[in-house]
């Protein structure tokens, strides 16, 4: 175990790098994670870790070292000032703890489905951390089999999705891809595309997702492209009665993907 304490230290400057700069996690093949559940999670999910590093004042050794320990783990421990900690953390209630992990390829070549009836979810676009994260704590929830993020616009690792998915960055079958890619995907694959959309749409609820199923979303001012709208075998909306014809996406995602859950459940 080693003590850094200066702020111009290489490892510190390399791990600030890692959170402010998407380009650099994508060359280097790493991301930072911060939190014990997160940290958890991404052991549980086969990630490998580089080193863990831990402010003292706020976490004791003794507690990291059981993380890895129940996790038959043995990584590089790095003890940290608090003013290093604070530099490098994004939460103001914080759990003096870091770690660096090895980023995974996330295509579609890398996906395994499970099951021959997949529910997935589909988002466009997507481009604020904390949609992406609410999206992923969505099907979390309703353990879905897959989220596809096309046309990605924010990096999955960017450490504000993994602070707003608490953790589900981890938990979920997460790919990305192109919109052509991702359609070429589910039509080889015989799943049913349903779009939310306005236009030339039905009524959510009146649609039938017990068989392979894919629900997708898009974005909050522009709704889905064109590529999507000509290929859905449906377009499905949910009846608003307000002033506005919109919704927060993740919370329209929820509406949509546990109707798609009920109705799964009452099948024998």
């Amino acid at each position: 175990m080693s003590r850094i304490t200066s702020l111009q230290n290489p490892k510190i400057k390399f791990l600030n790098q890692l959170k402010e700069k998407s380009k650099v996690r994508k060359k280097e093949h790493r991301f930072i994670i911060e939190g014990k559940r997160e940290i958890t999670l991404a052991i549980s999910a086969e990630y490998i870790l580089d080193q863990i590093y831990y402010c003292s004042s706020i976490i004791s050794y003794e507690e990291v070292l059981s993380i890895l320990e129940i996790n038959n783990l043995a990584i590089e421990l790095i003890e940290i000032t608090t003013e290093i900690y604070q530099k490098l953390a994004y939460r103001s209630s914080t759990e003096g703890i870091l770690a660096i992990a090895q980023s995974k390829e996330l295509t579609l070549n890398s996906i395994n489905l499970s099951t021959k009836n997949p529910l997935i979810l589909v988002a466009e676009s997507p481009e604020k951390p904390g949609n992406i994260g609410a999206l992923l704590r969505t099907a979390d929830a309703a353990k879905v089999d897959a989220v596809f993020i096309a046309n990605p616009r924010t990096d999955i690792y960017n450490p504000n999705i993994i602070r707003s998915s608490v953790g589900c960055v981890f938990t979920n079958n997460v790919v990305t891809g192109s919109t052509s890619e991702i359609i070429d995907f589910l039509n080889q694959k015989k799943i049913n595309i349903y779009g939310a959309a306005l236009q030339a749409s039905e009524n959510y609820y009146t649609q039938d997702y017990t068989k392979p199923t894919a629900i997708v979303v898009g974005t909050e001012d522009k709704g889905l492209t064109d590529a999507w709208l000509n290929n859905t075998t449906q377009n499905i909306k949910i009846p608003m009665s307000g002033v506005i014809d919109s919704m927060n996406v993740s919370v329209a995602a929820g509406i949509l993907i546990f109707e798609a859950k009920r109705q799964r459940d009452f099948v024998v």
